[in-house]
């Protein structure tokens, strides 16, 4: 029988956080350690955007999210689809191969809501829930879905879907400087409808205990399975509060590293599931995350407010607890600088994969879904996952010589500014600081400014700007952007 998978997607967990990356990470991370010794780890994958809707966009059509409308930032939780309905994705192409799919966890790439009178809405105070969600989950190819529509841990609405309904159908105004939850200027939740169940702290455990009882039902079944699994943790505001009660105190980082421990424990409940119903060994188990991390834990003062940097930019102050989360890449979650979008990616396939691989291969997540169709022995439509390569032969160990699969790949930040990487050299364009918002905070794109080149073998920490010291260089990588702006499925197979 083809093999199961699972894709596995942390909210803000960087390179740093995970110990087989980083030894000196100050949060246990043993089920994603014992995972990379099981089957391979990348040391050179990437978001497709450093920050979350984008990404997951990519992941789940294989194409660049500025191909869309969205070029910058992300969506809110009441947003339109992204994905139009009729776009192929990663759930319908192994759906229409005879795999039964499922999506839990946090969807934040649209949907379609509607007023009492059944008419598409944006405005939450127009939104009737108890009317059907469209262009979600289950009209993009998934089988079964659990998920909630946005940031769980800030923003509205504040609830699970389950197909094209919510849980609760009793919503009610959360407010946060009403009930007391966080003093008035404090950094949580947004104002906004919230469920009469939903309790933000154990919104990823109940995630855990839906997809564990996915997995436990179909080791039944006669068919394989896709399960694109997509806890909240451990996107902001990572405080205390936001902790389970079991994850507190597991890590040395602070409530951000609770959380990211959390997320480890997510991923050994889903492996001890999988062994104990027998399907680990023909189950490819992806694990990754959607960006780089931020610095830390927000520095509250005695009324849980945020406290400024002091530099009139709007920029607050993290408290790091000597933890790198992003290692030594520089910038973070947003920056288009390498600690914003190279990311943890472990992947494991005991039937198929061999035990303690590390590869250097260019992986971006827009190739998860040219490689499970691989995978699967399905092929792609030609408008299907146009910016993603088959990595399959990375996975096994396999590649023809010393070419790499994929050649270049092009890094987008939350203000829209992009850069393009080939081989040892990143170029960033028309912006000459982090181009995202976290500290320090950077600039939008500005057309006709110099950019950064940077040679990440001799100085991967992107500290010496070669910009005009290599302007052969500046003009051949503008060029393969140009090439990689324009190119289409056919130049997409790897």
């Amino acid at each position: 029988m083809k093999p199961n998978i699972i894709f596995i997607m942390a909210d803000d967990m960087g390179y740093g956080d995970v110990g087989c990356y980083n030894p000196e990470s100050k949060i246990p991370t043993p089920h994603m350690d014992r995972l990379a010794a099981r089957g391979i780890r990348f040391r050179d994958a990437h978001s497709p955007s450093a920050v979350c809707t984008p990404t997951r966009y990519g992941v789940l059509t294989g194409r660049y999210c500025w191909r869309t409308r969205l070029k910058e930032g992300v969506i809110g939780g009441y947003a339109r689809p992204l994905i139009e309905k009729e776009r192929p994705t990663l759930a319908s192409i192994l759906k229409h191969s005879g795999y039964h799919t499922a999506c839990i966890g946090k969807w934040h790439v649209g949907l379609g809501f509607q007023d009492r009178n059944g008419k598409p809405t944006e405005v939450e105070g127009q939104i009737d829930f108890s009317r059907p969600i469209t262009g979600g989950p289950a009209e993009l190819g998934f089988d079964y879905a659990y998920y909630n529509a946005g940031c769980g841990t800030c923003a509205p609405p504040y609830g699970f879907i389950e197909n094209r309904h919510f849980v609760d159908q009793s919503f009610s105004l959360f407010d946060p400087s009403e009930t007391g939850s966080l003093p008035s200027g404090g950094f949580a939740q947004s104002r906004g409808m919230m469920g009469e169940s939903w309790v933000t702290r154990d919104a990823d455990p109940l995630i855990t205990e839906k997809a564990c009882a996915y997995l436990e039902e179909r080791a039944h079944a006669d068919v394989p399975f896709f399960l694109y699994l997509t806890p909240n943790a451990p996107h902001e505001p990572c405080q205390e509060r936001f902790v389970p009660d079991f994850a507190r105190d597991m890590s040395a980082a602070g409530a951000r590293g609770d959380l990211v421990w959390l997320f480890d424990w997510v991923v050994g409940q889903v492996i001890e599931t999988l062994e104990r119903s027998g399907q680990l060994d023909n189950t490819l188990l992806f694990v990754t995350s959607d960006n780089g991390a931020l610095p830390g834990d927000f520095v509250l003062d005695d009324q849980g407010r945020r406290l400024d940097s002091g530099t009139g930019r709007n920029e607050f102050l993290y408290r790091g607890y000597g933890h790198k989360p992003n290692a030594a890449w520089r910038g973070f979650k947003a920056h288009i600088w390498e600690g914003g979008h190279r990311i943890p990616l472990i992947a494991s396939w005991p039937a198929a994969m061999a035990a303690h691989t590390v590869s250097d291969e260019l992986f971006c997540l827009t190739d998860i879904m040219a490689t499970c169709a691989s995978v699967a022995g399905v092929g792609l439509p030609d408008d299907a996952a146009e910016d993603g390569y088959d990595m399959l032969p990375a996975l096994l160990g396999r590649k023809p010589g010393d070419r790499p699969i994929r050649d270049a790949t092009i890094h987008h930040s939350s203000y829209g500014v992009f850069s393009i990487r080939q081989g040892r050299w990143k170029m960033v364009l028309n912006c000459q600081d982090s181009g995202g918002w976290p500290t320090p905070r950077g600039s939008h794109p500005k057309p006709g400014t110099p950019g950064q080149l940077y040679d990440l073998v001799a100085d991967p920490c992107e500290t010496h700007n070669l910009w005009c010291e290599r302007a052969d260089i500046v003009r051949r990588l503008g060029r393969t952007w140009r090439s990689c702006g324009r190119r289409s499925r056919a130049g997409a197979k790897g």
